[in-house]
């Protein structure tokens, strides 16, 4: 009978070690650049970067490799590598995205991520109203039961809130907009956490269970509405600070 393996399970330990390597120091050096350290210095060359971290040239090319994907750096001809202008990074990407909330809380940043979510989410709900199937509608009541079972202090509020809008993104059955789903779950953390602060309370449930009534009633007209109000509350609450 056949089981079941995970990466680790059929990697060797040593290309395991590498790959933790590299990725620490992928985000040792992403954190680095976000926060500003090389704003007025030169980028370390790989030879630099190796020495000073205590890491292979091989786990330090590969992991510049990795920011260059993300857009955070760029390699020159007789300049060597050089740190791109924040334009250029990829918000897109988790790890960016991540590193960006971290360095320093921007208002402006969540208001810009939760425009984004307008155009994007009440679809989303419109969709999911349409083509979602009775799994979609378990994991979007469940999503629901968990945030209810948050107010009571017996789960953790705001996974729970995350649970329900990715379960509403899963069920639009549309590929691009699951695609979201990694940078609206990481960005929602902040957001989340900065808007209910403001609140003095987390997420308002009966808003929350207007969106799923409206998807299990299969109105997608309903659901757009639902969804695209409750965003509307948050741009809401950033637009007052």
């Amino acid at each position: 009978m056949a089981t079941d393996t995970t990466d680790t399970d059929v990697l060797p330990a040593t290309a395991i070690l590498g790959r933790n390597l590299t990725h620490g120091m992928l985000d040792t050096l992403g954190r680095a650049i976000v926060t500003g350290r090389y704003e007025n210095r030169p980028f370390p060359t790989e030879a630099e970067i190796a020495k000073t971290h205590g890491v292979s040239r091989s786990v330090t090319r590969e992991a510049v490799k990795m920011l260059t994907a993300k857009g955070l750096v760029s390699a020159r001809p007789r300049q060597g590598t050089v740190v791109q202008p924040a334009s250029s990074w990829n918000l897109f990407d988790t790890d960016v995205l991540r590193w960006t909330l971290e360095r320093k809380f921007s208002v402006e940043l969540l208001r810009h991520f939760n425009q984004l979510r307008v155009a994007i989410e009440p679809e989303a709900a419109a969709l999911a109203a349409r083509f979602g199937d009775a799994a979609d509608e378990a994991a979007i009541r469940n999503g629901l039961a968990q945030m209810e079972a948050g107010e009571a202090g017996t789960t953790d509020p705001l996974e729970a809130d995350i649970a329900f809008h990715m379960a509403i993104l899963r069920a639009s059955k549309n590929p691009f907009y699951a695609q979201f789903q990694s940078v609206v779950s990481t960005a929602l953390r902040t957001s989340i956490r900065f808007t209910n602060r403001i609140k003095g309370r987390s997420a308002n449930i009966p808003d929350h269970a207007a969106v799923a009534d409206a998807i299990i009633a299969r109105d997608p007209a309903a659901a757009r509405i639902a969804m695209t109000r409750i965003i509307g509350d948050v741009l809401t609450l950033i637009g007052d600070e």
